[in-house]
C-alpha cells in the first residue's frame, strides 16, 4: 500500500531534511505563533521543561496527549496523531508509516471519506 504525502508534509520534510517529527511539528507551530517556550507550554498545561524535552527529542508524545495538543492549536488530529505514533515506534526501533482513520462507532465501520484517526500500518523501510 502506498502513502501519499500531503504538499505541506513534503515540504516540511524538505526543510528538515528527513521524516517530520513530532519535535519538528510543535517547535515549528510555536514559533510561527511567536510564542515563548513558556507561554507555549502553558497553552498545552505542560511543563516548560516537558516542552523543551518534546522539541529537542528527547520525549515522545502519547496518542492522547497528540489529539489534545492538535485541538488546543486548531490543527489536524490525524497528522499529530500520525507523527505521534510513528515518533513511539521509531523510538522502539520500528520503522513503519501510520494512517489513521477516524472509528464511527455508531456504525461500527471506519469512515474512509475523511483522513481521521484508526490504526493502519504500513511498512516503509526509512
Amino acid at each position: 500500500m502506498t502513502i501519499k504525502k500531503s504538499e505541506a508534509v513534503k515540504f516540511l520534510e524538505k526543510i528538515t531534511g528527513g521524516p517530520l517529527t513530532i519535535a519538528d511539528i510543535m517547535q515549528s507551530n510555536r514559533l510561527a505563533e511567536e510564542e515563548t517556550q513558556a507561554s507555549f507550554a502553558k497553552k498545552l498545561d505542560i511543563s516548560v521543561s516537558h516542552l523543551s524535552d518534546i522539541e529537542n527529542g528527547r520525549k515522545g508524545v502519547s496518542p492522547e496527549r497528540a489529539i489534545r495538543f492538535a485541538q488546543i492549536l486548531g490543527l489536524s488530529e490525524s497528522l499529530f496523531l500520525e507523527i505521534a505514533l510513528e515518533d513511539l515506534l521509531k523510538r522502539s526501533g520500528i520503522n513503519y508509516h501510520v494512517q489513521v482513520k477516524k472509528f464511527e462507532p455508531k456504525t461500527k465501520r471506519f469512515r474512509t471519506s475523511s483522513p481521521q484517526p484508526s490504526a493502519q500500518l504500513s511498512h516503509q523501510s526509512l
